[in-house]
């Protein structure tokens, strides 16, 4: 989780997102989004495809960066 958190968050400083705005963009509550970031919240395929989504990634692509 902490892995995928830092990858998510990686993504969104290259693209120079805020992490409201990405979270507006993937459908998710800031809040929500900020605990997924820091790998306090499991979270569902579907919101991980969202968030692939809003970043221009596929879910594989967001899931390679994780180095897992």
């Amino acid at each position: 989780l902490i892995a995928l958190g830092d990858a998510i968050r990686d993504a969104r400083g290259e693209r120079r997102l805020s992490q409201e705005a990405l979270a507006d963009a993937a459908g998710i509550d800031r809040s929500h989004m900020g605990k997924i970031e820091r790998g306090e919240r499991n979270v569902t395929i579907l919101n991980v495809k969202r968030v692939a989504h809003a970043l221009g990634l596929s879910v594989t692509a967001l899931i390679a960066k994780t180095g897992q």
